[in-house]
Order: C-alpha cells, then sequence, then structure tokens
C-alpha cells in the first residue's frame, strides 16, 4: 500500500509542476452535468449506458434554430423557463448566428450556457437547403467513429483460478460508427466480459437513415423504441430522481434509435421505420430477438430472465439466448409546433416458452399484448404530459405537471399509479424502484429556484406498494427528500450542499415474527470545488451516512473524503486523479460515488468497509483525430483477507485493474 500510495502522490506533484494548457470542456462539460443529472443509487451499477445517451446528445446536438420547446427539453439541465427564453428570442430577433448568442439572452447565466454548450448547434437557411452531396464533397460529410477499450484486474478472481470460468481475463470492447451528413449511419459493435470465451461474445450492428423524404427514421437491425413517459416501451436505461429536481422527471422520447449499447438485454433486432404526413407520424415495428432465460427442463418454462449478460461457466453458458421473444407494433403521433404532441401505441410479444409464474400477480403466459396512449401539452407558462398503459387485464398510468412560475422558479407535480398485476416487458417509467412499472403508487413534487446567490434544488417523493414486493412480502410505504444547494461565493469557487433523507418500511424479525420496521437513511455531503485556472481544477467532498432501523437498535455511520485534480498541462494532454478515505460500519451504510473513467464508462461503486481508493486517468490527443486514454484504480482495506464471494473473491485486501481505450474521429 505504501508504494501506491508513493505513486499516487508523485504523480499528484508531477501534474502540479507541469505548464497551464487549455482546458479539455467538452469532457468537463459532461462531467459536470452527469454530477447535476445523477444521484448514487443505494446499490452498485454500471450507467455506462447513461454517459451514452449523453454522448449521443453530444455527438447530434440540437439545433436551436429549428428546435421545439420539446426538442429542447432532451438537453441535460434544460428547464421549461429557459427552454422558452430561447424560443421566445428567436421569435423575436430571428436565428442564432452562434450558440455563445445565447450569452445575450435576458435571464440565461453564463453558467447556464456552458453548461448545456455541449449539446447544442445552430445550422443556417442556406445549410437547410443543401440537398443531397455531390460525389467530390461526400467524402468531408462522412465521418468514422472507432473505439477499441481493453480492461484488465491485475488480481486473480476464483473463477480463474480454479478454472472455472471458460475464458480469459480481459474485458474487450470494440466499436465502429460510420455517418454520412449527419442522415446515414452504420455501426457494428462486440464485447467480451471477463471470463468469457470469445472476443466478440456479444456482437449488435444497424443500419440508419433519418429525415430523406419522407421517411423521418428507419433503423435496419439493432435498435430501440420509446414511448411517452417509459410506461409502455423504452430503452432499458434512463435518469430517475437526482439532485436536478426537475429535468429527470420527464421522459423526452425520440420515437426509434439505432442501438450502439454493450448492454445485452432489453433491445430489439429486426426493423422499424417511421414516415411524416405533415403533422402525423406514422411507424411500425417488427423484431425477433433471442435473450438469456433459465427454463424449467420439465415443463418448458421460462424461471428467469438474467440480464447482467455474463456467460463465463457452463451454467451461465447454459441459459445463453434460449428463449426467444416475436415483436409487432405500431403508433401513430400527432405533432403541432412543439404545442401538442400526442399519440397512440400498439404491440404484441409472442415468446418461444411461457412464463412460470410464483405468485398471481407474476407474469404468466406466452403472449402479451400492450395499447398505450401519452399526451404532451404546452400552454404559457406550463407543460402537461402524461401516459396511459394498458396491458389487456389493468391500466398503469403517470401524470405530470410542470409550471414555470418565474425566470427563476420551476415546479412539478408528479402522480404514478402502477398496479401490482400490471407488468410492462418494455417498459422503464419514473418511480422509487429504478423503472419498475408495478405495484407501486406514487407523489412526486419538485422545486427548481434560482436564487440571488444560489441554486436550490428540492424534492419530495412519497410512495407506497400495495402489495409484496420481491424483498418484503407484505405492502409497505415510504418517503423521501432531497435538498440540494449549489453556490458561487467567489468567481473560481463553486460550494455543493446536499441532504438526503429516506424513510421506507423494511421487515424485521421481532420476537421470532417477520414485522415491519421502518429504516431511514440519511445522507449529508459537502463539495468544494476550485478553478484555479482555465486549466487546473481542484474538487473535494465530505460525506456522511447514517443508518438505522428502529425496532431493532440498528444503528450505522459512515463517512467519506475524497479530492480530485484535473489539469491539462499542453494541449491535448488531460490529467485526472482522485483519492479517496472511507471508512462505514458495514454495508448498510455504505457509501456510493460515481467515478471518471474513459470516456464511455459511467460506474457507480460502493465504498464501505475502511479502506482507501485512489485512480488517474492520462488522456492524450496524439493527433486530431486520435486520442488514447489510460487509466489505472487501485482499491485497499487493510483489515480486509478478501474481496466479494463466489466465484468473483480476490484473496487479499488490495482490488486493482487497468485500462485502456484508443478513439479514432475522422
Amino acid at each position: 500500500m505504501k508504494s501506491s500510495l508513493s505513486i499516487a502522490v508523485n504523480f499528484f506533484i508531477l501534474i502540479s509542476a507541469l505548464n497551464f494548457a487549455q482546458t479539455d470542456s467538452t469532457s468537463l462539460n459532461t462531467e459536470n452535468t452527469l454530477d447535476d443529472i445523477l444521484q448514487e443509487p443505494y446499490e452498485e451499477t454500471d450507467n455506462s449506458d447513461l454517459y451514452n445517451d449523453i454522448e449521443q446528445l453530444i455527438d447530434n446536438p440540437i439545433d436551436i434554430n429549428s428546435a421545439t420547446i420539446s426538442d429542447l427539453q432532451l438537453i441535460p439541465g434544460m428547464d421549461l423557463s429557459s427552454a422558452q427564453l430561447i424560443i421566445n428570442h428567436r421569435k423575436k430577433y430571428g436565428q442564432f448566428f452562434s450558440v455563445y448568442e445565447l450569452n445575450a439572452v435576458p435571464g440565461l447565466d453564463n453558467d447556464f450556457v456552458k453548461k448545456i454548450i455541449p449539446f447544442i448547434t445552430v445550422s443556417t437557411k442556406e445549410q437547410k437547403q443543401v440537398e443531397i452531396p455531390q460525389s467530390n464533397s461526400l467524402f468531408k460529410e462522412t465521418h468514422l467513429e472507432l473505439r477499441s477499450r481493453v480492461i484488465n484486474e491485475l488480481q486473480t478472481r476464483k473463477g480463474f483460478s480454479e478454472n472455472k470460468y471458460e475464458g480469459t481475463k480481459p474485458q474487450l470492447y470494440n466499436r465502429m460508427l460510420i455517418k454520412q451528413s449527419n442522415k446515414y449511419q452504420a455501426g457494428f459493435l462486440t464485447e467480451k466480459d471477463p471470463g468469457e470465451n470469445s472476443f466478440n461474445e456479444f456482437t449488435s450492428y444497424h443500419l440508419y437513415v433519418k429525415d430523406i423524404s419522407f421517411i423521418k427514421q428507419l433503423v435496419v437491425f439493432d435498435y430501440l423504441l420509446e414511448f411517452g413517459q417509459g410506461l409502455t416501451m423504452w430503452s432499458p436505461y434512463a435518469f430517475s430522481k437526482g439532485a436536478d429536481a426537475i429535468y429527470p422527471v420527464k421522459r423526452n422520447d425520440r420515437t426509434i434509435r439505432p442501438y450502439t449499447s454493450a448492454t445485452e438485454n432489453n433491445f430489439f433486432r429486426g426493423a422499424a421505420a417511421t414516415i411524416s404526413f405533415d403533422n402525423f407520424f406514422v411507424s411500425g415495428f417488427y423484431s425477433n430477438n433471442n435473450f438469456d432465460a433459465n427454463i424449467d427442463s420439465i415443463t418448458g418454462e421460462i424461471i428467469s430472465t438474467p440480464i447482467d449478460g455474463l456467460h463465463r461457466t457452463e451454467s451461465e453458458i447454459s441459459k445463453r439466448k434460449t428463449a426467444t421473444e416475436k415483436m409487432i407494433g405500431a403508433r401513430v403521433d400527432y405533432k403541432n409546433s412543439g404545442i401538442i404532441n400526442t399519440g397512440f401505441m400498439y404491440y404484441k410479444s409472442q415468446f418461444s416458452n411461457p412464463f412460470q409464474s410464483s405468485s398471481v400477480f407474476d407474469i404468466r403466459g406466452e403472449d402479451f399484448s400492450y395499447s398505450a396512449f401519452y399526451y404532451d401539452l404546452y400552454f404559457d407558462n406550463a407543460n402537461l404530459f402524461g401516459e396511459f398503459s394498458y396491458n389487456g387485464t389493468s391500466v398503469a398510468s403517470i401524470n405530470t405537471l410542470l409550471v414555470s412560475v418565474s425566470r427563476t422558479l420551476s415546479f412539478t407535480a408528479s402522480v404514478r399509479n402502477y398496479p401490482r398485476n400490471f407488468f410492462s416487458l418494455h417498459g422503464f417509467g419514473f418511480g422509487e424502484r429504478s423503472g419498475a412499472t408495478s405495484n407501486e403508487f406514487g407523489i412526486y413534487t419538485g422545486i427548481k429556484w434560482k436564487l440571488p446567490f444560489a441554486y436550490l434544488n428540492f424534492y419530495y417523493d412519497q410512495f407506497k406498494f400495495p402489495y409484496a414486493t420481491s424483498s418484503i412480502p407484505l405492502p409497505s410505504e415510504g418517503d423521501e427528500f432531497l435538498v440540494d444547494l449549489l453556490t458561487k461565493p467567489f468567481t473560481k469557487f463553486e460550494l455543493k450542499l446536499r441532504y438526503k433523507n429516506e424513510n421506507k418500511e423494511v421487515t424485521g424479525i421481532i420476537e421470532n415474527t417477520t414485522q415491519l420496521v421502518r429504516r431511514i437513511k440519511q445522507l449529508g455531503r459537502v463539495e468544494m470545488v476550485y478553478n484555479v485556472s482555465r486549466t487546473f481544477r481542484l474538487k473535494g467532498r465530505i460525506e456522511i451516512n447514517h443508518y438505522n432501523i428502529k425496532n431493532l437498535n440498528e444503528n450505522e455511520n459512515g463517512f467519506l473524503i475524497f479530492q480530485d485534480v484535473r489539469f491539462v498541462p499542453i494541449p491535448r494532454l488531460n490529467l485526472y486523479g482522485r483519492i479517496i478515505f472511507f471508512k462505514t460500519d458495514s454495508f448498510n451504510s455504505a457509501i456510493y460515488e460515481y467515478e471518471n473513467n474513459l470516456t464511455g464508462i459511467l460506474s457507480n461503486l460502493a465504498m464501505y468497509g475502511e479502506g482507501t481508493r485512489w485512480y488517474f486517468i492520462i488522456k492524450y490527443g496524439i493527433a486530431r483525430y486520435f486520442t488514447l486514454s489510460f487509466r489505472y484504480s487501485e482499491t485497499y482495506k487493510p483489515r480486509e483477507t478478501s474481496f466479494s464471494s463466489g466465484l468473483n473473491e480476490i484473496k487479499g485486501n488490495v482490488d486493482n485493474d487497468i485500462s485502456l481505450q484508443v478513439d479514432f474521429r475522422f
């Protein structure tokens, strides 16, 4: 451990001694955006798909010269008031000549404009009138993107030492995208997890066309569908409750999207298209895709559907792509100048094997059909939106009102009702349980307020589960609230304060009887960001966590402290490092922290027990089109003798890995 800390200290001394240069503003803004809209959940997850969402917005920015209010709401952190200010300024003064003209819009401050710059663009009337490119300009309008990544753990897990895993240790990722004139795209992706045998164990590919004559969108092979507020159809990931009290509440669907993720489940393989007729848009889609499943050898029923995408052992390999889903459907949308958006959807799915149910409210059968209606209405200073979804048995719904009270104050109120006998095969709705759209009723209210001295975000969410859940065999309820304050007392200094309180019913054993008890989790955070110069930034955080279960006398505490440094010593060289100290009484009081990683990776790690963690990243643009990234990370727990359990167990008190990535853009 001494040698590791020595390396970390020498690293920070080295980067502090180098000359300053111009910072990588896009990367920094992306990181700040994710900090604003993400909230560390109480589970360890890989949220790389959410980063992929942000990255796609950067690669396909919103044109503020043609965008509707609904389009602008796709931008992270964009509230209704700010979107209205942009639209009204465009109507009054004409098209924007530069994205930086937003700094002249009354009511939009420079910090807000700086945050949304990576997600917007401007186009002129002349550019919009350009026809299909001539052969001599075809090459100029063609873009090639290649990304290759390898991640390797330096310690050996039990599955490898005992030869239980069929494959090798490195995790491999390769992706190629070819884009032409922002209208055509082809993509190919391969991925291999640690322990898997083939370098292309997972493969995805697509062809995508948009805005060609009456064809609004067309995708062949792998794709995603988004509809309304996500109750009926959505991608397998979406933003949930976070430090921004307004933005995550609304799903902003993009109808059809090519699939560019390495997540191995809940996407479609087939074809989908949208055609436009004035204000009407008609979409049709078909999919025939295999997925992982545990199938009862006697009844032939699906017992479970693993979603981790891991195929390392004989048991995991035997579940690979053992079931099939055939899906067909259509939707019709009506859109009128960004004032009225409404639509209907119907789809039917048929599975190769029926689902085995363990209780009366579990999913069962092999044939499913869904009908849904959504609306998105804009008034002077208000936005009313929602969705109703019918699965043949019951109706799930969510309805939300978003009000721009003034230029500085936004308010939202949302009511969700997901019956206990409603199951959405491909939905990911807003709620307490990470996209689950079943057995939940909730009322959410949120406020985003720009004070003279600070930004204030506050939300309060009340929820109940009328029937037993997978973890609680009794009806339960709870509530939570969060207060997040951001202030800039000095030009180069930011102070962030956060407090969160979650009060939820869980089960406990009292006098040999299972009963409901109250579990309270409280989190307090102080974060300081000091921009020493355009090239040098310091960021520190202190966080405490308190965990308590009433009636059981269970009280636990935890704390975490980290300091990180971002420095750009010369053009195209970005250096980033963080060191973390943590101590918690057990996993119950773990503190979660999102980490900066290689481009395209967003990990959320649980810090529990006692120890330190540190990592550093070196990103260097060797040429204009070529970027090389390297990362090393290490976790050290002096009081532990192993990490993890089962086949993932690592002997010893150190867990470290190295990552290398190459990005090529031409």
